[in-house]
């Protein structure tokens, strides 16, 4: 069964009552006063548009939500979940930017101006078509439609799709913004990740803005919401609420409270929570009983770390989790807002996050080490805490995968397949509490919603322009029940920094570039192994050669670029992060360093000068007194 229901029906559904209408009666008395039946009766009001809630978690892994295996608490987003639908087979980018544009437009990345992100690409790719690495001005936003259709259009957190005037989100059709230009930042104050950003590129309505004292990322990000909704209540237009979290992006950062939560937890390492997490996955019915794991060959050997790492690793680990329940404490506080003022059931809830686990490890090298070191507080104690650098880094990321293979940047399901829920509390269009397995992708999320909402969409041509087509399916089928996805056998294409995939049917074929791959090309049956576990390649000869065709189609179609020899993401990053900070660090230090050395010098330039001085004064002295 494509679609499976975890409950025994909606509550909605289980409370409905049908109510009998005298019909009699009521026809006399509308005759005695003179009136025809239909003149008797008032015309039903118009059904009002539903708000939108978008939740966009960032890096989250496949099983990083309780109803989706995770071990740590989110019971606010697991509620959205039973109240709607779990899509696990659902795939967004391997990085952050290119989902964020194909979310926000609901067109492929290299044909929204993803094609990589200013981080990643290579200097061959810059300026090239598609590679514009911010939202190019060929799309239009899914705030610019519902805005166009009466809505009230706002969005607070990580943007990350471009910081001049022109691109920001009051720029693309947000009514109210409070974001962040940046790919991450720190979650306890106004601090960009040191080392990539000069600044913590913070926004409101276009103008620098400064976050309070009491910052705290998540929470700010949903009170700036509740705030915006607010303010504009009296309007009685709908809203669309784009919340974008900066959880789990590193640094890895959580209150006291929510750390201590997970004390106990974690001791046993990385590979026994991969462990768990697969087991519990399928009992939920997320993937197919018995699905295999493959081990990763970066995922280090828990065994083999001394008793410091260990501590370090089992904290880091801890400060993530209390990191997410954070995070879905704020997510129960927006919507338990959302009952009071009895908006909740009748707003459609989308959760999601923009990529797979971050399996980055900055602390890798020397270098890394000793800046980092010279910047935070390291200290195993201070971890996740205010004043602290962490990461999970790819043994965690392995388990927050589960039971997936591959991790954010790759082409893998670990890095491509990430939790989707959709929820629409009052209204029975969506199965509550069911799970579909079917094919789904981040760019079928705008027309599902303007099919859901009502509004029209802009088939290619806006206000007299032509624009990129949405190339997204609706899921409404898919929501309702359909058994066999909104994609059917059609190939769906991605690529992004090298690591390449196509979707067809059931079946997905992916090449991935050092060091996540050896860059050959693998063919998979993703339904029935999701762990990637079987090469179906030499099986099925004649099914490799036809999506291989396909893939080639795709590319060819969507301006994708080879990669230079060499490539790799994670040294494009370095790269990235010392050309924008490490070169002006370098010349600052250099500066300092050569003030300090002409500082010395003329000093003792100085005490010699004074020393020979005195010398040739005594000697003259002893002259004078012979």
């Amino acid at each position: 069964m494509a679609v499976r229901s975890t409950t025994g029906g909606s509550p909605a559904a289980a409370g409905r009552v049908e109510r009998a209408v005298i019909t009699i009666p009521f026809f006399a008395f509308a005759l005695l006063l003179g009136a025809t039946p239909a003149q008797a009766q008032r015309p039903a009001p118009a059904p009002r548009h539903p708000n939108i809630v978008i939740l966009l978690a960032d890096d989250w892994g496949f099983s990083d939500v309780g109803s989706f295996g995770a071990e740590f608490a989110t019971p606010n987003i697991d509620a959205l979940a039973y109240a709607g639908m779990r899509f696990s087979n659902f795939h967004v980018a391997g990085s952050c930017s290119p989902t964020r544009a194909m979310l926000q437009t609901g067109v492929m990345n290299h044909r929204n101006g993803l094609g990589n992100m200013p981080e990643t690409i290579p200097d061959q790719h810059r300026g090239k078509p598609g590679y514009d690495t911010v939202m190019n001005h060929r799309v239009v936003t899914i705030a610019e439609l519902f805005g166009a259709a009466g809505y009230n259009a706002y969005l607070t957190g990580k943007w990350h799709l471009g910081s001049d005037k022109t691109r920001l989100p009051e720029a693309r059709g947000y009514a109210r913004a409070f974001s962040l230009a940046d790919a991450g930042a720190d979650n306890f104050e106004q601090r960009p990740i040191e080392g990539m950003y000069d600044t913590a590129a913070w926004t409101e309505n276009g103008k620098p803005a400064t976050l309070p004292r009491d910052y705290y990322s998540s929470h700010f990000v949903v009170q700036r919401m509740i705030d915006y909704i607010e303010a504009d209540r009296t309007s009685g237009k709908p809203f669309l609420a784009s919340i974008n979290f900066l959880a789990n992006h590193i640094p890895v950062q959580a209150p006291d409270s929510d750390i201590a939560r997970y004390a106990a937890m974690y001791k046993d390492g990385w590979t026994a929570l991969r462990d768990a997490r697969a087991k519990r996955a399928a009992v939920l019915g997320i993937v197919p009983a018995g699905t295999a794991l493959v081990t990763m060959p970066t995922t280090p050997d828990w065994k083999k770390l001394d008793a410091e790492e260990r501590a370090a690793a089992v904290r880091v680990m801890q400060a993530y989790a209390g990191m997410a329940t954070a995070m879905d404490r704020e997510v129960g506080r927006l919507v338990a807002h959302l009952k009071a003022s009895g908006d909740y059931d009748n707003t459609i809830f989308v959760f999601l996050s923009d990529n797979g686990a971050e399996p980055t490890d900055p602390f890798h090298s020397l270098r890394n080490r000793l800046f980092l070191g010279m910047q935070y507080d390291l200290a195993t104690a201070n971890i996740g805490r205010r004043g602290s650098f962490a990461a999970i880094g790819p043994g965690w990321a392995s388990a927050a995968a589960s039971p997936l293979s591959g991790y954010k940047f790759s082409a893998a399901e670990g890095g491509l397949r990430v939790p989707l829920i959709i929820a629409w509390p009052g209204n029975g269009k969506i199965r509550a509490g069911a799970i579909n397995d079917g094919l789904a992708h981040v760019t079928d999320i705008l027309p599902t919603l303007t099919e859901l909402a009502g509004v029209s969409g802009h088939g290619g041509d806006w206000l007299g322009k032509t624009v990129e087509p949405v190339t997204g399916r609706s899921l409404v089928p898919m929501l309702a029940g359909a058994a066999r996805s909104v994609h059917g056998d059609a190939p769906l294409g991605y690529e992004l920094s090298g690591n390449s995939a196509l979707f067809r049917g059931d079946y997905k074929l992916v090449r991935n570039l050092a060091p996540t791959g050896d860059g050959r090309w693998r063919l998979y049956d993703i339904k029935a192994d999701p762990g990637e576990t079987r090469d179906l390649t030499a099986a099925m000869p004649d099914r490799f050669a036809a999506m291989m065709a396909d893939y080639r189609a795709y590319a060819t179609a969507n301006g994708v670029l080879d990669m230079p020899a060499g490539y790799t993401a994670d040294e494009q990053i370095n790269r990235y992060a010392f050309e924008q900070q490490g070169r002006k660090r370098l010349i600052r230090l250099a500066l300092w360093v050569g003030g300090v050395v002409l500082l010395l010098s003329a000093l003792f330039w100085g005490i010699h000068r004074r020393r020979r001085a005195r010398r040739i004064d005594q000697a003259n002295a002893d002259m004078v007194g012979a």
